[in-house]
């Protein structure tokens, strides 16, 4: 794939002009209509039993007894991604789909997500490769694009944090930037006290690898500005309120905000969109050691406002507090923020659905018809000013744990709006950034989530 790569994937398209088999995707109705099969495979399948139940493959012979094409059931209700499971059932070779009546686009995505593989710690596999043709009229390099970012998130999620820590996050943030001819900058370590990061340094000052706020420049200025800011913790212990072991086996995870925001910033900078992007990743450690922020503390944050500490495992909204103020400092035309924030928003949607609160309907309406269209789920929660009290404490402004823990996925997006007040329009998604199990769509592991329609809707706005 041309577009930007963290790991090295081959490509799940053929190149124009391959020879290539037919695939027919069929739902069962397909099967009654004689103009959407040739005759000999329609009769073939029917010999054969094939009823194109969702998942369903029948290879076809030739007359010389090789592999002529395939037929793959699509079921009554296709899943949009059904195509996802290709990869794992057809013979190593090139496929194009033939007699498709669906969104061909939308099912190359769902065939190539589906080919994901995450091998850099396994030995190199030698088996072929399953790769589809691009027929003529998808837009080959939008496909492309979308992919990579999809594989970036993926890649950076899964990678472990003894090889995912804020200096090695911070070595791919700069090779996506210099990729696009981005500016990119770094402020690590006590300079962030001084450059006024204080809530990021408290975070992350007890981490092997320093605090570091990255920030990465694209664009036309004077376009419409266009902020993301992920959340970058490339490891959480729970920090003083150390998390349980089972807790903590899949804290890697914690930058997934992070990576996201990389992915979608690469399909905006591959598409060359009229904007003017900036991209901010706040990136630490919530570790444990003897200068580690403790329970009680109470820190001034970049805006002023002073949060009492009452959970060092609520890490993630403090250093997206100062980004956020950071960000918003410029007043964005739309502000975005990513984060695996919350277990609450899990238990709310669980992990295939992003959350996202905004104050903005019209966004927030956008936004939901790009998700439909793209199969991409995402749910607008409410930002229910009525539990702005309990993030009062007696002696700070605020705390980054109101207790009793009730609407968390809420508070935790309250919290995060007091430190954005400028920006036209802002967004905070509490993402999980993990499929528990394979999907069609991919693998167990790290998952890009809601970027695909932030995409299209920053794209058509």
């Amino acid at each position: 794939m041309p577009s930007f790569q963290f790991f090295e994937h081959p490509s799940p398209f053929c190149p124009a002009g391959s020879e290539t088999k037919p695939l027919f995707a069929v739902t069962p109705a397909d099967l009654e209509r004689p103009d959407i099969l040739p005759d000999n495979i329609h009769r073939f399948g029917r010999a054969a039993g094939f009823s194109a139940r969702e998942g369903e493959l029948l290879l076809v012979p030739g007359d010389d007894g090789s592999v002529s094409g395939a037929l793959f059931g699509l079921g009554r209700e296709a899943s949009p991604f059904a195509t996802g499971r290709l990869s794992r059932l057809l013979p190593p070779g090139d496929w194009q789909l033939a007699g498709f009546e669906g969104d061909p686009c939308q099912a190359l995505i769902g065939f190539a997500a589906g080919c994901y593989r995450f091998e850099r710690y396994l030995k190199p596999s030698t088996a072929g490769k399953v790769r589809l043709a691009v027929p003529e009229d998808c837009d080959r390099a939008a496909i492309e694009r979308t992919v990579a970012a999809i594989f970036l998130a993926r890649d950076l999620i899964n990678t472990p944090a003894n090889d995912m820590q804020p200096d090695h996050l911070e070595q791919a943030f700069e090779s996506l930037a210099r990729h696009y001819g981005a500016e990119f900058s770094a402020i690590r370590g006590d300079d962030l006290l001084k450059a006024g990061f204080p809530l990021i340094h408290a975070v992350g000052r007890a981490g092997e690898k320093a605090p570091r706020l990255m920030e990465l420049r694209w664009g036309r200025k004077g376009a419409r500005s266009i902020t993301l800011v992920g959340k970058g913790v490339c490891f959480d212990t729970g920090g003083l309120d150390i998390k349980s072991a089972a807790g903590m086996g899949l804290m890697k995870k914690d930058m997934g905000g992070a990576a996201n925001v990389m992915g979608l910033a690469l399909m905006i900078m591959d598409a060359g969109l009229d904007v003017d992007l900036r991209v901010i990743v706040p990136s630490v450690e919530n570790s444990i050691a003897g200068n580690a922020f403790r329970p009680g503390d109470i820190y001034r944050s970049r805006k002023g406002l002073t949060v009492q500490i009452d959970n060092t495992d609520a890490e993630g909204r403090l250093i997206l507090a100062d980004a956020l103020t950071y960000a918003d400092e410029e007043l964005p035309d739309l502000l975005i923020d990513m984060a695996t924030l919350t277990g609450a928003a899990r238990v709310a949607l669980g992990p295939d659905i992003a959350p996202f609160f905004t104050d903005s309907d019209a966004f927030a309406d956008k936004l939901q018809k790009s998700g439909e269209t793209l199969s991409d789920p995402l749910w607008r929660m409410p930002l229910f000013a009525g539990y702005d009290a309990r993030l009062k404490t007696a002696i700070a402004d605020l705390t980054n744990a109101p207790a009793g823990g009730m609407a968390g996925a809420i508070t935790a997006a309250l919290f995060l709006k007091r430190f954005v007040g400028r920006a036209r329009t802002w967004a905070h998604f509490d993402i999980y950034g993990h499929a528990p199990t394979d999907r069609d769509f991919g693998p167990a592991g790290g998952e890009a989530q809601a970027i695909r329609a932030l995409f299209e809707t920053i794209r058509t706005s």
